[in-house]
């Protein structure tokens, strides 16, 4: 078997063809001497007649050996052409088709849609089962789906995987879609052991009209990401999502400039307190209103500054403004707690913590740190580490946007945190599903055995708010309490004796 693989080698039927090559020459320069000498040494042919039959002679033999060498070239740059091919596009990790061939499989006919499943949490996965295990699960993936769906998958990038279909309408890709990403989710073997999966798929056609993207791969990605935004197994292109990136570019340079040109402001969310039935605590949003462009969307330069480097600058800035802010609400007689959202980029900065912790106990400010856990599991010792230092120092730390993500209870267990902020998403169907009351109820009582306060966030009706009061939640925040407000609004909230819903403040 080994010597037949070994004859079938691209690089041995190169030698080969070479060595034919070089034989045909020298029969050729045999065939010249023979036909050259001897005639020359049995007398019947004179010196110059010979000379000039021989050259003759080998000049045809010259290009019958270089029409064979020419033969052997052009198969081996076709050879080489063909490797070259197969190389740009596939992928080198798992062998499977790549972008580029997906991006030419949905240029070559009209009306296919394209699915891109992505595959969740796929750097927390590959730091778990290591990168040569990671790169075999997804070839598995891939090969899972390409048997689903009977079509060639390819990998249009890292954690992504793709494959063009035939469909009538959206709707109809969008349950293929779902329908591969539910069967494809069973556990995969990968070294013997059991790995667990969540896909997420987004889908897109050729040729829309009106896109602004001309790739449906690229509005396929898109969708991936708003399928996981809305939690759903399966989501098409919004334009919206898209937003406008040749504006976005020119915020990022725009961004520093702005924080020195105090563009940037704070606006506060009020947290209310069912025990001490008032606002104790508020939430920092920032907000950009831009000279030109009006207000910029948090969503476009939060996220900006984090892919930029400049979320620390901002962050800084936040603290900062917090403090002062704080001493106002204290001096007009208001006591609270001011809580601060902190990227997972800076958990694990220590550099920031010590800016953080200088400026917080020479004001003397009490401030709450909100921190997601996915953030800690990017860098759990060093988070920890973190964290640890600014429970010690007197700042109070909360767990955001809680049951939104992968919640260990492992990390709930070492984190030193002071709240725990059950995520929206289960609040808004609180007075119209039993089973997110029964998640909530439990979440409650298991922070509670934990030591932990817990926050309700999204609270938007006066069922939400009375079942949360009855399920001994500790605060609620939401659009039923109060907006985003600028500090001297905030205040005047404060003086108030109540709401508009009815829920008293002071």
């Amino acid at each position: 078997m080994r010597a037949a693989a070994l004859l079938r080698h691209p690089r041995f039927q190169r030698l080969k063809g070479r060595l034919g090559v070089l034989y045909a020459g020298l029969i050729g320069v045999t065939a010249v001497l023979a036909f050259s000498l001897l005639p020359l040494l049995q007398g019947s042919m004179k010196l110059s007649e010979a000379i000039v039959a021989g050259g003759l002679l080998f000049a045809v033999v010259a290009l019958i050996v270089l029409a064979f060498g020419f033969k052997a070239t052009i198969r081996d740059l076709r050879d080489r052409e063909d490797r070259l091919t197969h190389i740009a596009l596939h992928d080198q990790e798992t062998g499977l088709p790549n972008r580029l061939a997906l991006e030419r499989l949905a240029s070559s006919r009209e009306g296919l849609w394209i699915i891109l499943v992505g595959i969740d949490r796929f750097e927390v996965v590959r730091n778990a089962i290591g990168y040569d295990a990671m790169a075999r699960l997804v070839g598995a993936v891939g090969r899972r789906l390409e048997q689903l769906s009977g079509a060639s998958i390819s990998r249009a990038s890292a954690a992504v995987l793709g494959l063009a279909v035939v469909a009538e309408n959206e709707d109809e890709a969008l349950r293929i879609a779902g329908d591969l990403c539910a069967a494809a989710q069973a556990p995969f073997d990968v070294s013997g052991a059991p790995v667990d999966i969540a896909l997420s798929a987004g889908v897109a056609r050729r040729g829309e009209a009106g896109a602004k993207l001309t790739s449906p791969v690229d509005r396929a990605a898109i969708a991936v990401a708003r399928a996981r935004r809305l939690r759903r197994p399966a989501a098409g292109f919004d334009t919206s999502d898209y937003g406008d990136p040749a504006g976005n570019l020119s915020l990022i340079s725009e961004l520093m400039a702005a924080l020195k040109n105090g563009e940037f402001s704070l606006a506060y969310q009020p947290k209310y307190d069912f025990r001490a039935e008032r606002i104790t605590g508020v939430e920092a949003l920032a907000r950009w209103t831009h000279p030109r462009r009006g207000v910029v969307p948090p969503d476009i330069f939060v996220a900006m500054a984090e892919e930029t480097g400049h979320i620390r600058p901002l962050t800084e800035w936040t603290v900062l403004q917090t403090i002062t802010d704080q001493k106002a609400l204290s001096s007009a007689g208001h006591e609270v707690t001011v809580s601060i959202n902190i990227s997972s980029r800076l958990l694990s900065d220590d550099t920031f913590a010590d800016f953080a912790l200088e400026h917080i106990k020479a004001s003397g400010a009490r401030l709450c740190f909100e921190i997601t856990e996915t953030a800690v599991m990017d860098d759990p010792d060093r988070a920890l580490a973190v964290i640890e230092r600014l429970s010690a120092a007197g700042v109070l730390v909360s767990l955001d946007d809680y049951g939104s993500g992968l919640s260990s209870l492992a990390y709930l267990k070492r984190i030193q945190a002071d709240e725990l902020k059950i995520d929206k998403g289960f609040i808004l169907g609180l007075d119209q599903s039993a089973r997110d009351a029964l998640l909530v109820k439990s979440t409650i009582d298991l922070a509670h055995g934990l030591g932990l306060k817990v926050t309700a966030e999204g609270v938007e009706t006066p069922t939400a708010l009375a079942l949360l009061r009855g399920m001994g939640c500790d605060m609620a925040q939401g659009f039923l309490i109060g907006h985003p407000e600028p500090l001297e609004v905030l205040i005047t909230r404060l003086e108030s004796p109540s709401t508009e819903v009815g829920v008293r403040v002071a």
